[in-house]
């Protein structure tokens, strides 16, 4: 397969993992969501649950550890499980990005392939009224208590984000585009995400 490796942030509720899924399938490469904690824990030997809950916990600044030992798992002792976490999370990213194309959504994919040329970023974002209606509907949360935990959800996205990252979660120029999914659709913004790998794979990036 050619193509870039692609990586999807997003608003919790703007149908970025819909729109990651679809696309994943509309160009015929691999996804991965939920199954980077299933590879992660496996080559870790960690619970699935701590990889499920990586965005709820920061410690310290992972800045000095990363300067001295990379990313790389032989260099984590005394480093918080949750600093582990993101190291071990991180190193999988990178493998299944060096196996070809696919679709990678969350866990700050963007950030831990930043040095990979053949790699496009987007980000999802939707207005508020939609993402509550999404995540009634498809999350199953109590439409009473819907706006809260939305709201909690992305701040708690933001801050592990800029945690690890330094940067700030969905600034515009940390991506190749960003979308409001609301303006065309889920599908409709699959097409134009499609468009955009074609034409970045017929550019001289490739």
């Amino acid at each position: 397969m050619t193509g870039p490796v692609i990586t999807i942030s997003r608003q919790y509720g703007s149908g970025g993992r819909f729109i990651g899924r679809k696309l994943a399938e509309k160009l015929g490469i691999p996804f991965y969501d939920n199954e980077l904690i299933s590879l992660a824990a496996k080559e870790s030997g960690f619970a699935e649950s701590l990889f499920e809950n990586a965005e709820k916990n920061t410690t310290y600044s992972l800045l000095y550890s990363l300067s001295m030992f990379g990313t790389s798992t032989g260099g984590m002792y005394g480093l918080s499980l949750s600093d582990k976490v993101f190291l071990i999370q991180s190193d999988i990213i990178k493998s299944v990005a060096e196996k070809g194309p696919c679709v990678i959504v969350g866990r700050c994919a963007d950030y831990v392939l930043r040095e990979n040329d053949n790699v496009l970023h987007f980000f999802m974002y939707s207005d508020i009224e939609n993402r509550i209606n999404r995540a009634i509907k498809y999350y199953g949360l109590d439409e009473k208590k819907a706006k809260e935990a939305i709201e909690k959800t992305d701040k708690k996205r933001a801050a592990y984000y800029n945690y690890y990252t330094g940067e700030r979660w969905g600034e515009i120029r940390n991506y190749h585009m960003s979308l409001n999914t609301d303006s065309i659709g889920v599908d409709n913004c699959v097409e134009v995400l499609a468009k955009y790998v074609d034409a970045f794979k017929s550019s001289d990036k490739q």
